[in-house]
This record gives structure tokens, sequence and C-alpha cells, in this order.
């Protein structure tokens, strides 16, 4: 099988890139990637002029284009199909969960824009963004009561789509630092210390300076 391309953005900012690297990476698939600088406000021209959705993250594979983080997560999962759970009801809550992640919690994602080399403690509490922090928190509450048994993921001892759709938002929590409960904070640190998380990180902290974005290195509030 080909080998093929992943176009991702900064490491450092791109949350959408990370949920289809990781997809791809817990599917064992190894394909060459292409780190494109971000420029803001999603109108990168280098973006647009490879990707049809001309956003990221943009997989090329085996003869396919897929483009959507939601759909790289199932392309993925038809060549691993652990990537979500075998067992039936918890495959249909992680699609649900991680749906509700594709369309939702736009507030916190205004508000708290993914930023892993920064220490934002305390700001960006807006009442939409606590409001959806509530929410996710519950989630994963309800999540790890049902189908957490055994291990510290969202579905227990195995990392799968589910985690990897909400792997930025953990990133968020860890540098915005807002009041979370005990078992949030646990997961939170699982989540950052899987390996592949860590080589995430590690990549971001190796990025040229000249990447930055004023943006997102001095947001407001």
């Amino acid at each position: 099988m080909e080998r093929g391309r992943l176009y991702i953005g900064n490491r450092r900012y791109s949350s959408w890139s990370l949920r289809g690297w990781l997809a791809v990476k817990l599917a064992g698939l190894d394909p060459e990637e292409i780190v494109i600088p971000l420029e803001g406000g999603g109108g990168t021209k280098a973006v647009k002029a490879v990707s049809p959705s001309g956003l990221v993250p943009y997989l090329e594979h085996a003869g396919h284009r897929v483009w959507e983080t939601l759909a790289i997560c199932e392309y993925c999962a038809d060549i691993e199909p652990r990537l979500w759970p075998l067992d039936p009801a918890g495959r249909v809550h992680a699609r649900v969960i991680a749906a509700e992640m594709h369309a939702g919690f736009r507030e916190l994602r205004i508000a708290m824009p993914m930023n892993l080399g920064r220490d934002f403690a305390g700001r960006g509490r807006t009442p939409g963004a606590l409001a959806d922090i509530a929410r996710i928190e519950a989630l994963w509450a309800e999540t790890r009561a049902r189908f957490g048994a055994g291990g510290p993921y969202l579905f227990g001892p195995s990392f799968n789509a589910a985690d990897a759709m909400f792997a930025p938002v953990v990133a968020r929590f860890l540098s915005w630092k807002p009041e979370l409960s005990a078992g949030t904070r646990a997961y939170c640190d699982a989540v950052r210390a899987h390996p592949l998380v860590a080589a995430w990180y590690d990549g971001a902290a190796r990025e040229p300076k000249d990447w930055l974005l004023d943006k997102y290195e001095n947001p407001p509030g």
C-alpha cells in the first residue's frame, strides 16, 4: 500500500490537524507529513492550493482523497477497526460524542484557542466557554462511567478515535487552566502522557519561531 501524504497545519495551533494525525497514526499509517504554516483566519493560500476543502487535515492515501476530520477517522477505522470500540453500544456512543465534538463547542474554540506553547491560566472564561466546558465534563464523566473501566481513557485502556477528537480540548484545558473536576484533570493527564500526543507536543516545540502568529500568542482577554 502506498505511503500517501497527510497535510497538516502548525502543530502548535492546528487542533483539527492533531485530530486527523492521531487517527492516521492509530491506524498504523505512515504517510509523508507536509506541514503548512497557517496564516490565521482560515485563509492560508498554501492550504487552499492542495486541499479540496481549503482546510487541514487532508489525507491522500491509496488513491483516495480524504478531507474532514471525521471522514479521516472513518477511513482509518476501515483499516484499523479498533479506532472505535468493538462492542456495538460503545461504538455508537463513541461516534455520537465524536460528532458532537466535530459540530459543537464553538464558544470554547473562540475563547480558548489551542496554543501548545503558552500558559493562559485564568483567562478566556466567557459564559459560553464555561457552558461548553461544563457539557464536556459531563460528557466525559458519563462516558467514563459507562465504558471507561480498566483504563484512563474515555473507553478504558485503549486510546481511540473519540479520545483523538477530544485531544485538542485537553490541550486547551492544559493551556487555559479552567476550573475542572478531579476526574477531568486525571483524564487530561492521561491524554497528555500518551506517546502520540507527547510526540505531537515535541514536534510543536521544534517549529520555527517565524511560524508564530500574534493572534494566538497574544489573544484578547
